[in-house]
């Protein structure tokens, strides 16, 4: 393997998404400029209503009820969103080897939602395994939803899910330009999925934390930064990119989103739940020492903020040692919109940025009412958008439980 494979440039050419109230990037696009909160609620089994963010989308676009019902929420957004990709990037495989196509979906859990489904349906028969699906395993192994897209889609190259806590987006992202780089594939499908709006588990932990998000306006509940913050509304949601090499993309005229040029991830190494600022300012450090760029160079840093007191704080602290003295870089958060989707928060996150390469616009943080001052954070824009008269480089935070940090940076593409 040649020296230069391991320096291709990686290109994003196709978007496909789901996110609480939109179903595509246009409509995500334009929620995010406008302050369109996408959040609503769920009466959750044993638990009541609480803010969530839901997902609506054509699930029968790419396959039928019945293999639905078969499989998963999850692999029904990973299906719909793998498949909204390569419409948009405009690929029907007459240039590319569906065995050569890799899939790299980023989870934060997974078979919670079927299992918890399972037991209380043999509740109602006395608990009496004969009433179990036969359909558990293979909707509960990890990598169900990669599986189920490549299924879908007749692809026989490598399918797996990374499991990266709400780092899991980014890392996936990550796996699929390494995977590109060493030649292991000629096109790779990477994202993440989150369906654990379906767990009443998940939300009774976030609750037993004193974590889960309460507001008696759900399109308010999700309050990173402000004073008032309460905790973390749980969203659905998913988001897979196309990524090819430049030379690819340049040789069937395709259109490029941007150019991943740097990327990091490390770990704290503290604790299970609780995040540390110093390892999430090591990270962001360490993906800009491999872009090449400076602090200065960073025009748009999209926070991981969940809306946790000290997970808001821990990330404003490395932020602010980083950045200390960027004049020209400002810093927003998707998560006030739309929620936590875990798995798929990262690259929903820098989804939702990417057209700023084109429109120049800085989305707004919004809910923010009253800036709790151990955030304070230079350039955030809150409530309304910022426009610009450029913008050349996108950093993305993703963070997740046991400490485990990452860092994306995509930059406008110049092809010289």
């Amino acid at each position: 393997m040649s020296e230069h494979t391991f320096t291709q440039r990686i290109v994003i050419t196709g978007v496909g998404l789901t996110a609480p109230g939109s179903s595509n990037l246009t409509e995500f696009r334009a929620n995010l400029l406008a302050g369109i909160s996408g959040i609503s609620t769920i009466d959750l089994r044993y638990m009541g209503v609480h803010p969530a963010g839901l997902c609506q989308f054509e699930e029968t676009r790419y396959r039928k009820k019945r293999e639905n019902k078969r499989g998963t929420r999850a692999g029904c957004i990973g299906v719909y969103c793998a498949n909204e990709a390569l419409v948009d990037a405009g690929i029907d495989f007459s240039t590319y080897d569906r065995a050569a196509t890799g899939v790299y979906i980023g989870l934060t859990e997974h078979g919670t939602v079927e299992t918890e489904n399972e037991v209380y349906n043999i509740s109602q028969y006395d608990y009496n395994v004969d009433y179990w699906t036969h359909h558990h395993n293979p909707r509960t192994v990890l990598n169900n939803p990669a599986g189920e897209i490549s299924m879908n889609l007749q692809l026989t190259g490598p399918h797996y899910s990374i499991g990266a806590a709400c780092a899991a987006g980014n890392a996936a992202l990550i796996q699929g330009v390494q995977m590109l780089r060493l030649g292991e594939v000629e096109l790779a499908l990477c994202g993440g999925v989150s369906e654990c709006v379906g767990s009443f588990g998940i939300f009774a932990s976030f609750q037993a934390q004193g974590a889960l998000a309460a507001h008696s306006e759900p399109a308010r509940a999700s309050r990173p930064f402000d004073r008032d913050r309460n905790g973390i509304v749980i969203s659905e949601g998913g988001c897979v990119f196309v990524l090819e090499r430049l030379d690819r993309a340049l040789a069937r005229n395709a259109a490029i989103y941007g150019e991943i040029t740097g990327y990091a991830m490390n770990s704290d190494a503290r604790d299970f739940v609780l995040p540390y600022g110093p390892r999430q300012q090591q990270c962001m450090e360490a993906a800009l020492k491999k872009a090449g760029r400076m602090p200065a160079d960073i025009t748009i840093i999209n926070a991981h903020a969940t809306g946790t007191k000290q997970g808001d704080v821990e990330e404003c602290k490395a932020i602010r040692a980083v950045f200390s003295d960027c004049p020209a870089t400002w810093i927003n958060n998707t998560k006030s919109v739309i929620g936590h989707a875990m798995g798929a928060a990262g690259v929903l996150e820098l989804a939702g940025n990417l057209p700023a390469f084109t429109d120049h616009l800085v989305h707004p943080t919004i809910n923010l009412d009253n800036l709790d001052p151990d955030c304070t954070l230079p350039n955030l824009v809150t409530n309304t958008p910022v426009e610009l008269e450029r913008v050349d480089t996108i950093l993305n935070n993703s963070f997740g439980m046991l400490g485990i940090n990452s860092a994306v940076i995509v930059e406008r593409c110049v092809v010289c």
